[in-house]
């Protein structure tokens, strides 16, 4: 913008007639009329004439904007129009703006200037608060060189009142926070608040939501007790963001908990949530991993619903991924999931996480994963602080735009003192009237080599006859007794070859069987069945140590 040309009247400056623009080659803004090449563009002299004689004082002091002109390095005040001087007050002509306007430097645009007299390039800042005479307010400024102000050059301030929008746009992110914090809130609430500690294994697990910028999603992670030793590990991903998705994860979740209740194969509990998410949100799916770990076989049996690979760190510290996942993610339908196994021997540690500590913009995912398996490799302590550490290695910080869940499940390997507290005895029976006698022998062999109480001795016996008499009556060979200690609990379990599993019943006076069950009820800590792999049964009740 030149000054001169509509006579500004400042100090030092020379008043030019404006030259009248040539509209000839001008093309008519959208809206404008504009006359055809053969006719003349009609003018009014008199307007023209009026608008030459309006001076740039005129016009800035009648802007609602604040509008400030300084010259010279030390940025000298030359000129304010109304609307300044009713925002922050009158300025003496010829001060320095660092003395005299301190409201430039509480706006952060002193060095700006600098910048834009030495640069000669225009400069913006966006919705700046800054204390004025009637409150404070918000403000858009513009800062334009302007060439040849007193022949130092000088800079025009242009500052827009922003306050209204500010204002609104403070009240919409306040909106968005407390919409996050609800989902938060709610995404938390329906995690599990304590990890269950199985007997055999060590397990710890981290939540990080998104960061302020995004909404929460629904991921989420559980570890379920199934009994007899056995523990199943669950991790998934809502697709989705917000309340909704944390929803339907807590709804997927607790449906997990009770379908793990019926001990069923992974493959069939992924069945079931398949269906069950259809029901839930048509427009939603979820992938999810769901694992079993058996400590009698020492691997995790799991199942895929379009979820990343687990990944396994062997004691030499080696690490191995879990084959690809075996189905589409839950809520497509019509797809029979299958159940895979790894090794999970002691010593090793199996991780499983959700895509948002893997995948980046702008990267394949199998990049993430594999800087995911050099962070593992490098990654020893407990499992809280291999979390910890593969969260920092992936790089995922409280501004991540994606949340992450990370589960870590150890498998001690133990030796010494700790070793002797885990102790497994086995019986193949071949049936016959003297299974039953040989089972006792043995439960009696094994538990007094255990040292046990007295008192526990005979309760694991007698558990140990139950459970043979109802697999000779009900079940077919090959049956097998199976007895194990823990440092917190004792385990007896009888297999065969039926999958009919057995239900407690209230016998009547005359009833010559079907007590068995009803005892091992009433004398146990806790019992249950469930089928096994090949058409069996397994039967089993648990004890708790004193």
């Amino acid at each position: 913008m030149n000054f001169t040309r509509w006579s500004p009247r400042f100090p030092g400056t020379q008043r030019r007639a404006a030259a009248r623009p040539d509209h000839s080659s001008v093309p008519a803004a959208r809206g404008e009329y504009a006359p055809r090449p053969d006719q003349e563009a009609e003018t009014d002299p008199d307007r023209l004439s009026a608008l030459d004689e309006l001076s740039v004082r005129e016009v800035l002091g009648h802007l609602p904007a604040l509008v400030a002109l300084v010259y010279g390095p030390e940025h000298r005040i030359a000129y304010l129009n109304d609307a300044y001087t009713d925002a922050f007050g009158p300025r003496p002509a010829g001060a320095a703006a660092a003395e005299a306007m301190p409201e430039l430097d509480e706006l952060g645009l002193l060095p700006l200037m600098d910048q834009v007299l030495r640069s000669g390039t225009p400069r913006t800042v966006k919705s700046r608060r800054v204390r004025t005479q009637p409150g404070e307010r918000s403000y858009t400024v513009t800062c334009t060189p302007i060439k040849n102000l007193q022949e130092e050059g000088g800079v025009l301030v242009f500052a827009a009142d922003v306050s209204d929008h500010a204002e609104a746009a403070e009240r919409l992110r306040a909106s968005e926070r407390r919409l996050r914090e609800t989902a938060v809130t709610l995404q938390r609430s329906l995690l599990p608040q304590e990890l269950e500690q199985p007997d055999d294994l060590r397990i710890a697990a981290t939540y990080q939501p998104g960061g302020t910028d995004a909404a929460v999603g629904g991921d989420w992670y559980d570890v379920i007790t199934l009994g007899a030793g056995r523990t199943a590990l669950v991790i998934g991903d809502v697709m989705g963001r917000g309340v909704r998705a944390a929803a339907v994860m807590g709804q997927l979740r607790t449906a997990v908990r009770a379908y793990a209740r019926l001990d069923l194969p992974p493959h069939e509990v992924l069945q079931l949530l398949d269906g069950l998410a259809s029901e839930i949100d048509a427009s939603q799916i979820a992938t999810c991993v769901y694992a079993v770990h058996d400590p009698n076989e020492g691997r995790l049996v799991y199942a895929s619903a379009g979820h990343l690979p687990m990944l396994v760190r062997d004691e030499d510290g080696s690490i191995r991924r879990a084959p690809d996942p075996t189905g589409p993610p839950l809520g497509t339908g019509g797809w029979q999931h299958t159940s895979e196994s790894i090794a999970l021997p002691p010593g090793s540690a199996a991780v499983l996480y959700t895509d948002g500590l893997v995948e980046r913009r702008g990267e394949d995912i199998d990049e993430g994963v594999a800087a995911l398996e050099r962070a593992l490799a490098g990654a020893t302590g407990s499992p809280q602080v291999v979390c910890d550490r593969l969260i920092r290695a992936l790089g995922v910080t409280a501004d991540h735009d994606d949340d992450v869940a990370v589960l870590v499940v150890h498998h001690p390997s133990r030796t010494g003192h700790t070793a002797e507290l885990f102790h497994n005895a086995a019986l193949e029976l071949l049936g016959g009237v003297e299974a039953a006698s040989r089972a006792r022998a043995f439960a009696s062999g094994v538990l007094t080599s255990w040292r046990f109480p007295v008192e526990l001795h005979d309760l694991g016996v007698l558990a140990a006859s139950e459970l043979v008499a109802n697999s000779l009556q009900h079940g077919v060979p090959p049956m097998r007794l199976r007895l194990r200690r823990t440092d917190r609990r004792l385990i007896i379990e009888v297999t065969d070859g039926d999958d009919h599993l057995p239900r407690r019943r209230r016998a009547d006076p005359v009833d010559e069987a079907g007590r068995g069950i009803s005892i091992i009820a009433t004398i146990a800590s806790s019992w249950g069945s469930r089928r096994t792999p090949g058409g069996g049964k397994a039967v089993w009740c648990e004890f708790a140590l004193p």
